[in-house]
């Protein structure tokens, strides 16, 4: 059966699958414009990016596609609020903000029109989230990479956050396949937000020798640190990730990147020279599951693979309920309530 739509505010994405914001700069506008031409939700990962490296990669991106483009920020960012106002300035389609909560960051998106989707991983702060006026919100279960806010699995969080707000509900962590999508789609959720397949992919901003890397981890590779932000975050191990999870390797120099921090290591360094392709002093964060992806594909050749076999899969319940959400009325299209 053909997937849905996922309706952000009044933007309406073909296929229900947002792109995961990998900071730093491995989701570029290159990357992001390739799945918004797909029909999906790209985003470009602003942490780490100076105003106008944010300007360019929003312009760039609006001249590679016509679809949807959105940024991801980390609120743990000291320039959160001043990346969030370049992006809205230069006409983002949408906000999705993580790594911490802002409530800030709601009157923002309303004087200027902007959707904000906040990541939460609990049923209170995805109220909180609706309450304030989230647009719609990612729910993050434990299987992603990069930080982490639960020890749930998102298949266990879709149901009770989909039944407590009525704003859409995009599922990420864990979902990497397109029976995955079918999966969770089928659990309530609206879409699907991909962070490793994308990385994994020809158009993602990374070095080739990094590409490789994920190619060859295994999942006793894959492991949980302590990040700066504080929070723990999901990598891949490298001697660098070694060094972190036995003891502090404190930055030399500090670019005060973070509000707060805890100075056991450098995170926007470590991610960055990761990206450069340096394995040895590099954090290689990842998704649970990235040692299943064996192959770097095209955009365009991932997308189709996913919908392809989500369509296979995707065969909704008698009695399920369906939401289609518009940017100023919430209904039920079709389905009953048992």
């Amino acid at each position: 059966m053909r997937l849905p739509e996922l309706k952000i505010g009044n933007k309406t994405a073909k296929i229900p699958i947002v792109q995961g914001g990998m900071a730093i700069r491995l989701s570029t506008a290159r990357l992001a414009a390739a799945v918004a031409n797909e029909g999906g939700i790209g985003l470009i990962a602003a942490s780490g990016m100076a105003h106008e490296e944010l300007r360019y990669e929003i312009k760039l991106a609006r001249s590679l596609t016509d679809g949807i483009i959105g940024i991801n920020i980390m609120v743990a960012a000291s320039d959160f609020f001043g990346i969030v106002r370049t992006a809205m300035d230069a006409g983002i389609d949408l906000i999705v903000a993580g790594a911490g909560f802002s409530r800030d960051i709601f009157g923002l998106g309303k004087e200027s029109g902007t959707p904000i989707v906040p990541i939460v991983s609990s049923v209170k702060l995805a109220k909180i989230s609706q309450k304030l006026g989230a647009t719609a919100v990612v729910v993050e279960g434990k299987e992603a990479g990069g930080h982490l806010g639960t020890d749930i699995s998102v298949r266990e969080l879709i149901e009770p956050i989909r039944a407590a707000v009525d704003i859409p509900v995009i599922a990420a962590g864990g979902v990497l396949t397109g029976k995955d999508i079918a999966e969770v789609l089928k659990m309530g959720a609206n879409g699907v937000q991909m962070g490793s397949r994308f990385a994994a992919s020809l158009e993602a901003n990374g070095a080739p020798s990094l590409k490789e890397y994920y190619l060859k981890s295994r999942p006793e590779d894959v492991v949980v640190i302590n990040s700066p932000v504080g929070l723990p975050g999901r990598a891949v191990r490298t001697p660098f990730s070694k060094r972190v999870m036995e003891g502090n390797v404190p930055p030399k120099t500090c670019d005060s990147c973070l509000k707060v921090c805890k100075h056991n290591f450098c995170i926007v360094r470590a991610l960055t020279r990761a990206q450069q392709g340096d394995l040895e002093t590099g954090l290689v964060f990842t998704g649970e599951y990235m040692p299943r992806i064996k192959e770097i594909l095209p955009v365009k050749e991932i997308i189709r693979q996913l919908v392809t076999e989500a369509e296979k899969y995707y065969q909704p319940s008698e009695g399920e309920i369906f939401y289609r959400f518009e940017s100023d009325k919430t209904s039920v299209n079709t389905g009953s309530v048992k």
